[in-house]
């Protein structure tokens, strides 16, 4: 299956291009007769909120029940994006602007579902990626104060029309708490040093975003209870990963969302490794 080139007609809007609702976000599911045989889940959400633990978790289940599982992060998951990754993350780069920020995610993100989304899912496997392209509406437009048609015509070019079928939205409700359970006793990487001012705009533009496409984008409320947000996570999950149906009936009242082979050796994530160059976790964009 060859990839739209959005190169072709530069001048057409993001909201007529195949996979995007009319205000040019990602639509949910896929274009008919075009879909491949996979299942693509995102979790989104601030820095800190247990995306890593719940992918974790997640491919687990499904690998219980020989369930092909790819788990990937961004920006990473190739050689590029790894190396894309340690330059912008790193605090030492704070000359980079938001306009080569961006490019620098999307550039990633290109290469990731060219080289293994893409083909993953053609294969029919389930892949489970923190963060994609709501994670760039959020940083880079609503964060960082980028035209907002412009980002998502940049998610357009870089995705080719791949959209997730489901994405999971991790909200712990408290910004500053988020943040110190991302940094732990570190400085940070260049995002999470961005300061709680901009992380506020992140999570307000993540439930802007939820509140818009509730269909695709599902509110999990991370609990102190681990396990009990594994099962909320895995009942938004069961209708399109019926495999998860067992573990979605530990699901409790407080939980349900809110209008909320083997994993890939690059981009695995990692429960306690940082993201970027300097070893620091979390994605934004």
């Amino acid at each position: 299956m060859t990839p739209e080139r959005h190169t072709a007609e530069p001048a057409q809007p993001v909201s007529e291009r195949e996979g995007y609702d009319a205000q040019g976000a990602p639509a949910s599911g896929r274009p008919e007769g075009d879909s491949p045989r996979g299942v693509f889940v995102t979790f989104e959400g601030g820095d800190g909120v247990g995306k890593s633990t719940h992918i974790r978790y997640v491919a687990n289940e499904l690998r219980r029940t020989g369930r092909e599982v790819v788990c990937l992060r961004e920006p990473g998951g190739t050689g590029i994006g790894e190396s894309l990754r340690a330059m912008v993350l790193d605090p030492d780069n704070g000359e980079i602007s938001s306009e080569a920020e961006l490019l620098m995610y999307e550039a990633a993100r290109a290469q990731l579902v060219r080289e293994v989304i893409r083909p993953a899912l053609e294969r029919g496997a389930v892949v489970l990626c923190d963060r994609f392209s709501d994670s760039t509406i959020a940083y880079q437009a609503y964060g960082r104060g980028l035209p907002l048609d412009f980002v998502r015509r940049a998610n357009a070019f870089a995705t080719g029309g791949i959209v997730p079928d489901r994405t999971i939205l991790l909200v712990l409700g408290n910004t500053r708490k988020s943040l110190a359970r991302a940094t732990g006793a570190g400085a940070g990487d260049r995002m999470e040093q961005a300061g709680e001012v901009f992380h506020s705009r992140v999570n307000r533009a993540f439930l802007k975003l939820a509140k818009r496409d509730p269909k695709r984008i599902r509110i999990v409320r991370s609990s102190s209870s681990r396990k009990a947000t594994a099962a909320a996570v895995a009942a938004e999950l069961a209708d399109i990963l019926p495999e998860l149906s067992a573990r979605a009936e530990g699901a409790t009242p407080s939980q349900p969302a809110a209008p909320h082979g083997e994993g890939a050796a690059k981009g695995k994530p990692q429960a306690k490794r940082k993201r970027g160059g300097r070893g620091k976790r979390g994605n934004r964009g």
